[in-house]
């Protein structure tokens, strides 16, 4: 069966005068899919998601949002929501009257009797008739996202959600984004927090110097021939040294501050199967695997070495 899109970009290019900020985008979301959007700062994100949001237009190429043909008028499509540099509020009225202006200022006056329903949402009931002066950066992150979900989306664009939230509003935020994909709402989601995406994104595309480098699944990322540091504790380090370094493919990392830090840590380099081979070595020896991590994820490894071959090839 055929994935319905949210977005097809097909060559988008956008400048500001001598500076290209967008050249040559393409770019597929499918419905009910949490994309992720990655970038070193001035890639280009921040004004692919102004024209999704249709808060800029495009100088060229085709957009098409929920199936219909983003023209050249600054008119956001029907059914999409959602904020860049933050979510735009009223500091001076609580979060309920935010959301009622906001209502009123779009035409939906006859959804203000969804406010509280999403200020449960987003879990601000308890502040709901505080100004939204004193919030905190992750309380108006929130209340940004209450503003978004007010409107019913099918298509949520949101830059940098989780900035300022707690680990408890940061599960909050990622069940409420789960919730809306599973009920097939698309989720298009920018973020510098790599732990982030991985955790909430089944895609990701990585742009550089406003061109995508990458797109595609996590999974496609983390099976690249790419060597990875990995953190490895066992029940016997010295063994685990050894085999280590008898296992093809594999190197051991001389990490002083890491030995400091704890003896039985062990820091190897090396691709996926031969990482394999290791882990399979060491259980046949009877040495317990009590951890193995990336020092860096590979979402991070691959934004890293993309976005710098990228800017290497200017």
């Amino acid at each position: 069966m055929e994935q319905l899109l949210a977005i097809r970009a097909r060559g988008v290019t956008k400048s500001f005068g001598d500076v290209v900020a967008l050249d040559g985008i393409d770019l597929d979301v499918t419905q009910g899919q949490i994309h992720g959007l990655v970038g070193p700062n001035g890639a280009g994100k921040t004004t692919l998601l102004g024209l999704l949001l249709g808060l800029a237009v495009a100088d060229s190429g085709r957009l098409e949002v929920l199936g219909t043909p983003v023209g050249r008028a600054l008119d956001s499509p029907d059914g999409v929501a959602g904020f860049v540099d933050g979510p735009a509020l009223y500091p001076s009225l609580t979060p309920r009257q935010n959301l009622a202006a906001l209502a009123a200022l779009r035409g939906h006056e006859a959804r203000t009797a969804g406010i509280d329903d999403v200020l449960a949402e987003v879990g601000l009931t308890g502040v709901a008739d505080d100004r939204a002066r004193g919030f905190s950066l992750g309380m108006r992150q929130r209340l940004g996202l209450a503003a978004a979900l007010l409107t019913k989306p099918r298509l949520l664009v949101l830059d940098e959600p989780s900035n300022g939230l707690d680990p408890a509003g940061k599960k909050h935020v990622h069940g409420v984004l789960n919730r809306l994909a599973a009920d097939g709402t698309a989720v298009v989601l920018s973020s510098h927090n790599m732990d982030d995406l991985e955790a909430l994104c089944s895609e990701v595309t990585i742009v550089a110097t406003g061109r995508v480098v990458f797109s595609g699944p996590l999974s496609k990322l983390a099976a690249d021939n790419r060597e990875l540091d990995y953190r490895l504790l066992t029940s016997d380090p010295q063994a685990a040294r050894r085999m280590a370094g008898d296992t093809p493919g594999v190197r051991v990392v001389d990490d002083a501050g890491v030995r400091q830090a704890d003896a039985k840590l062990l820091v190897v380099r090396a691709m996926v199967p031969a990482l394999e081979d290791l882990v399979v070595r060491l259980v046949e020896e009877g040495v317990a695997l009590r951890e193995l991590t990336p020092v860096v994820s590979p979402l991070e490894a691959a934004f890293l070495a993309l976005t710098e071959q990228q800017e290497a090839g200017r």
